[in-house]
């Protein structure tokens, strides 16, 4: 028996507009987000792909993106299920600030050291910006690295979205660049290397299809518009990567 994972990063936001870390921040989709959005719905109805439930992060840009889902999929999913543990990572002090303001500073190895390594963390942000994110849960902490994020989202991996994907046959997880990496680690085993190279692009399904041991079938998944999401994957990558 064959299992779907569908894979999608939010659409364009307005911090990936702007040429910002993001991170935990909370900000919207631009105009041109949504109609991605809308678009990676509409690949999914000629996929005749309808996942019946949707785990998706809490931040509204990644809330937005599950919500076209939710109104333009010929069958929406059944249950939409938020999930603090498929967050961005926390960028920590880099958080608000431009890539090319923070290169420009650091220089570039120290910056795609922060940006693109497995275990280094970016500085901690200060309290007063952790206070200003709101809800975000206490174990995001201060800063983090990618490994952190590997671990949590495993979490959720091993005690919600696998038991979920046994369950229903189909899941879709929406969720953010650093997050999707995360999982994408999980599911094939990539080696710190493997994950500093992978980009996953801006409102592009990735389908995971499973076997009965939860095994990737083609490693890496696959894109239903491969084209289309390696340039939009190669562009990230000149940019300095997700």
């Amino acid at each position: 028996m064959t299992n779907n994972l569908v894979l999608v990063r939010h659409g364009q936001s307005q911090a990936n507009a702007g040429g910002l870390f993001c991170g935990l921040l909370d900000v919207p989709l631009t105009e041109y987000g949504c109609e991605e959005a809308v678009h990676a719905a509409e690949l999914l109805n000629e996929a005749e792909l309808w996942p019946p439930i949707c785990f998706c992060s809490p931040l509204l840009r990644a809330r937005q993106t599950a919500d076209a889902f939710n109104r333009t999929l010929t069958s929406p999913p059944e249950r939409t299920i938020l999930d603090w543990r498929l967050a961005e990572r926390n960028y920590g002090a880099l958080s608000g600030r431009t890539k090319h303001g923070v290169r420009a500073e650091y220089g570039e190895e120290q910056f795609i050291t922060w940006r693109r390594s497995v275990h280094v963390a970016p500085p901690p942000m200060s309290e007063e910006q952790r206070r200003s994110l709101g809800d975000a849960p206490s174990e995001l902490g201060l800063t983090e690295s990618l490994h952190h994020v590997i671990v949590r989202v495993g979490q959720s991996w091993e005690q919600a979205i696998r038991p979920a994907l046994h369950e229903a046959g189909s899941v879709l997880v929406v969720a953010h660049g650093n997050s999707l990496r995360a999982l994408c680690a999980i599911l094939d085993s990539l080696t710190d290397a493997e994950v500093q190279a992978l980009n996953i692009p801006n409102g592009h399904p990735l389908i995971y299809r499973l076997g009965a041991d939860d095994q990737p079938l083609v490693r890496g998944g696959e894109y239903l518009e491969p084209g289309a999401a390696l340039v939009a994957a190669e562009k990230i990558a000149r940019e300095g990567g997700t």
